[in-house]
């Protein structure tokens, strides 16, 4: 933390006013108090950045259900420069938290990102353009719509254009038997890329929105995860029609699921409470297209300006889901491999653990503890440090290396 200073300015007697000139009075000199910080402490220092994944559709304890998983990145984003992460993270349906210093990137782009495939470009606003599936109800339609209007008139959002799909996209989802993971399909995903394909060429959108009509299930389908214990079942779906139009276009995009309202109730996990105040999830997506970064895919090595997965000092994942393409890119980094932190009390459906995948990782038990990883990984002071015992006797490679003999460690107890 960076010292504090307290200055007290001393007081002086008046003295007399031998200038005839001036004949206005002068306040007495009062002792000023000041406190505040005399160094940046990252003035010499490159700023910071971490990433933050949560897969999407795999019952995460924490991120698996309507944006429980933001106030981890509100928190994680006063500590560190830069935060980078995904629609399943920053979505919370009717509710979104504005945080200058975050990134908004779409699951496909991360992983492309984290190969060191493409760049990410920094924006001040993106024209942001929006898909409605012809299976929309009328009343529905006009609901979703009408958050569109709400954002431009009442946040100031640049949304320009919409545009409704030629056929209905018939989105169908299902829980992969094997793995447990919410998945599903579009039937006519070639109607979604023109759709998309005609906003982007009449209004040079720079991001998209997409609407999809989902399936209404049975109210008691739903009943675990309104407890804030199930799977989110339209999750996979969703990721599915985003990395459609990502891989596609290039450019961001994410989707809000078109549902019929659910009856009400008393029994709502607040997990899932985000998802039942209106009738949209619309409003989140708007807000975090309207900034998100724009994705460099030619030569991101000489992008200035941009940020590059070597940029990237530390991630953030749950306990068992680091076998993700974006996670195992990071782990198998050769240049400047990032801090990676595993969340032992987020836990998924999943087995993919670093132990089993041969990674080297940090665990940590909760996402108070991580965010106090990376506050001493940005400081520059080993995390080990700050427990009790955990520094050992330093040690020497055992095989001699350049002529030299080098020994083992030597135990100074």
């Amino acid at each position: 933390m960076a010292a504090t200073s307290l200055h007290l300015s001393r007081t002086w007697q008046t003295l007399p006013n031998h200038n005839r000139f001036i004949t206005k009075s002068r306040s007495s000199i009062r002792p000023i108090i000041t406190c505040y910080a005399p160094y940046s402490t990252n003035k010499w220092k490159r700023e910071y950045t971490s990433v933050m994944i949560v897969p999407t559709g795999v019952g995460a304890s924490i991120g698996g259900f309507a944006g429980d998983a933001l106030p981890v990145a509100r928190a994680l984003s006063s500590v560190v420069d830069c935060l980078i992460s995904h629609p399943n993270v920053l979505n919370a349906a009717m509710l979104y938290w504005p945080m200058p210093n975050v990134m908004y990137v779409e699951g496909y782009a991360l992983d492309r990102f984290a190969q060191g495939l493409w760049a990410l470009r920094p924006v001040h606003q993106n024209k942001v353009g929006l898909v409605l599936d012809a299976g929309i109800e009328e009343d529905l339609r006009i609901r979703h719509l009408q958050v569109a209007d709400a954002t431009r008139a009442s946040l100031g959002l640049p949304v320009v254009e919409y545009v409704v799909t030629d056929t209905p996209l018939e989105v169908e989802k299902w829980i992969n038997p094997t793995t447990g993971q919410s998945t599903g399909r579009i039937k006519h995903p070639d109607s979604l890329l023109r759709a998309v394909k005609n906003l982007v060429k009449r209004s040079q959108v720079d991001a998209v929105a997409v609407v999809g009509r989902f399936p209404d299930d049975e109210v008691d389908d739903l009943d675990d995860y309104r407890l804030g214990i199930g799977i989110d079942i339209l999750a996979g779906v969703e990721a599915v029609i985003s990395h459609l139009v990502v891989k596609e276009f290039q450019i961001p995009c994410a989707h809000a699921p078109a549902l019929a309202p659910l009856p009400l109730t008393s029994s709502l996990s607040p997990k899932s409470a985000a998802e039942e105040i209106g009738y949209t999830f619309l409003p989140c997506v708007l807000a975090g297209l309207s900034n998100a970064p724009q994705y460099l895919v030619k030569n991101p090595e000489s992008s200035k300006g941009c940020i590059l997965s070597n940029d990237v000092d530390s991630i953030i994942l749950p306990i068992d889901a680091c076998g993700g393409d974006g996670a195992l890119a990071f782990a198998r980094s050769k240049r400047n491999k990032p801090l990676i932190i595993c969340v032992e009390e987020n836990e998924t459906v999943l087995y993919d653990t670093a132990d089993k995948l041969g990674i080297k990782v940090v665990k940590v038990s909760n996402y108070w503890e991580a965010i106090g990883v990376i506050a001493a990984h940005k400081a520059g002071v080993d995390p080990n440090s700050l427990r009790r015992n955990r520094i050992d006797n330093i040690r020497c490679p055992s095989v001699p290396a350049n002529d030299f003999a080098v020994s083992t460690s030597i135990d100074l107890s």
